[in-house]
């Protein structure tokens, strides 16, 4: 057998393998764009999470080394998940005013806590703003959405740091530190919330139950607990801050 032909076998052993993993894998790719529409606002098509999601699943399949350690469904998870929520900021539903409004609120709550050196209170955060609390309890509904997938990035590094361990394309130790880093101050900012923030963040990463659920864990509507979790992820957004 030629040097080619040997080349030409290998080839086709491994695209046989990528297309097994595919097939095999691509029910997870809908299990995920489920799980992630749950919390995402109604711009948000299914169809279009899918389609991303498999050509992340593709990407895996192209980049899994096994030798890594990491198992495939794991990896094949980042990389799809990636992928979806590249997807919903390409879409930048949000009007930029929701952002704006959202820096104001992470900036107010930090000059609160700042000067009273607790955690600060919706009456208190809406004092800052100038704001009476029905128009800050829209604020936060408002957004709800964005701060859904955003605060995912946080938890995870925004840099891919999962994906990186998972595939072997770590970066230097100097990104490693910093990361660590990063996660060690994320962790600390967590266990300083409010108990009721940090209880839905647990239900809500941890359990993985949507918005509805939680609400009829706690006994308040959905809305609700989704102002709560958007009051949470700004909280955190203020603390780290000045993480550098």
């Amino acid at each position: 057998m030629t040097a080619s032909t040997g080349a030409s076998l290998y080839q086709d052993v491994q695209t046989d393998s990528m297309n097994d993993l595919v097939v095999q894998h691509a029910p997870l790719v809908k299990r995920i764009a489920h799980h992630l529409l749950m919390r995402m606002p109604s711009s948000v098509q299914l169809d279009d999470l899918i389609q991303s999601g498999m050509i992340g699943l593709l990407e895996a399949a192209r980049k899994y080394d096994v030798s890594k350690g990491a198992s495939f469904e794991t990896y094949a998870g980042i990389r799809i998940r990636g992928a979806m929520l590249d997807e919903i900021r390409r879409g930048d539903w949000a009007p930029r005013s929701v952002h704006r409004k959202s820096r104001e609120v992470a900036a107010a709550v930090k000059s609160v806590e700042m000067r009273s050196g607790s955690d600060a209170k919706d009456h208190e955060v809406a004092e800052e703003l100038g704001i009476d609390l029905e128009t800050y309890y829209t604020i936060l509904q408002d957004a709800s959405g964005s701060r859904l997938f955003s605060f995912d990035d946080l938890t995870e590094g925004g840099d891919d740091s999962a994906l990186e361990s998972a595939s072997g394309e770590i970066s230097g130790p100097a990104d490693e530190i910093q990361d660590d880093d990063f996660r060690a101050h994320l962790a600390e900012a967590i266990e300083g919330l409010p108990e009721r923030e940090k209880l839905v963040l647990a239900l809500y990463y941890d359990e993985e139950l949507n918005l509805k659920e939680i609400g009829e864990v706690l006994g308040v509507s959905e809305s609700r607990i989704s102002q709560i979790h958007s009051q949470a992820a700004l909280r955190l957004r203020s603390r780290l801050q000045d993480w550098r």
